[in-house]
């Protein structure tokens, strides 16, 4: 049984493209991006609010209505229980859709070679070289980042790669160094920051005016193509 899940959306229709979607939150992460929106999930270590035997009840009973279920925390990656949770979702016949940071690359590729996720959403969090001040921690490698990097780009699994740009930590500059390292991508988003009320360091942090965002899409889609803006 996981003991992992710290809340539930029943209903999405914007996590999952094309899909309606219960989404399960996962607690916990090894990552502190300041401007992380879903800080209580990631500093503090909350008891479970939604059992998986109630979770699995939803997901039976909405059967006619949902298509897709997300698991996103947090990162849902760091839980050794998640794999059997995913048998169980996937045991109904529901497409699994992750969501990640991609520092686990090794658990990455255990559910995906073992066909528990369907699509994968992984956060690049910024040029590499600014990498380490973006997730909050020092001397952080994007050693395990790249290597999930290579492993989406290599086509095991559906996947996008999405970015949360912020006034004073993303730059036009840096969008486009991001975008080399991923080029090629079949799908990258830039998505424009919000402020959630429950960040992990909101001093300072801004969002991107739309037209600024727009910009920062033009200038990444030479080595992305495929790049579009969310959340304006």
């Amino acid at each position: 049984m996981i003991t992992v899940i710290t809340g539930m959306q029943k209903l999405t229709l914007l996590d999952y493209p094309g899909k309606m979607a219960c989404t399960a939150f996962t607690g916990g992460c090894n990552l502190r991006c300041p401007f992380c929106h879903n800080a209580s999930l990631v500093i503090r270590k909350e008891d479970p609010t939604v059992s998986e035997n109630d979770f699995l009840a939803y997901l039976s009973k909405r059967r006619s209505v949902l298509e897709g279920v997300v698991i996103t925390g947090g990162e849902p990656l760091l839980h050794p229980d998640l794999d059997d949770f995913l048998r169980n979702i996937k045991a109904m016949g529901y497409p699994i859709k992750l969501d990640t940071n991609g520092t686990l690359p090794q658990h990455l590729k255990t559910v995906v070679n073992e066909g528990l996720v369907d699509r994968v959403a992984m956060d690049i969090k910024n040029e590499p070289a600014s990498y380490a001040k973006t997730v909050g921690l020092d001397n952080f490698s994007v050693d395990a980042v790249q290597e999930s990097i290579d492993f989406l780009l290599s086509g095991h699994v559906e996947y996008e790669f999405r970015t949360t740009v912020v006034k004073g930590i993303h730059t036009k500059e840096g969008l486009i160094r991001l975008a080399e390292w991923i080029a090629g991508a079949e799908e990258y988003y830039l998505q424009q920051f919000k402020d959630s009320g429950d960040l992990i360091a909101p001093q300072g942090l801004e969002a991107f005016s739309p037209e600024e965002m727009q910009q920062f899409a033009n200038a990444v889609r030479p080595f992305v193509p495929s790049v579009a803006v969310r959340g304006l």
